[in-house]
């Protein structure tokens, strides 16, 4: 089992949500988490006030997939999350060790 975690821009979160239900993604998580990448920030005028942002707003989703199935999730999360634009995000993948369904007490990929 893989846990596949993207940093994406707010506005693309349905998209790419819609995305991941069409490749038989049954479960994601999503956090609002805020930071910067290479452009390290940027300038905005408010009221003729001029002021540095310094941390850009981003969508933190995760999702834990079979091993098989993660070039399919990267794959929807990559194309529907591009906008060809300075700070689309980054995709991950780590290992799971363990899964466990607290509720049925399920494990492995039966949990997922």
């Amino acid at each position: 089992m893989k846990l596949v975690t993207a940093v994406i821009k707010p506005h693309k979160v349905d998209e790419v949500k819609d995305a991941l239900r069409g490749v038989g993604v049954q479960g994601i998580t999503l956090t609002e988490v805020k930071g910067f990448g290479r452009q390290g920030g940027h300038t905005e005028t408010y009221r003729g006030a001029e002021y540095t942002i310094d941390f850009a707003p981003k969508m933190k989703l995760e999702v834990i997939v079979a091993e098989a199935d993660v070039p399919r999730v990267t794959e929807a999360i990559q194309a529907t999350a591009n906008s060809g634009q300075i700070g689309d995000g980054k995709i991950w993948v780590t290992q799971i060790e363990a899964l466990i369904r607290i509720r049925t007490g399920e494990q492995g990929k039966d949990a997922i």
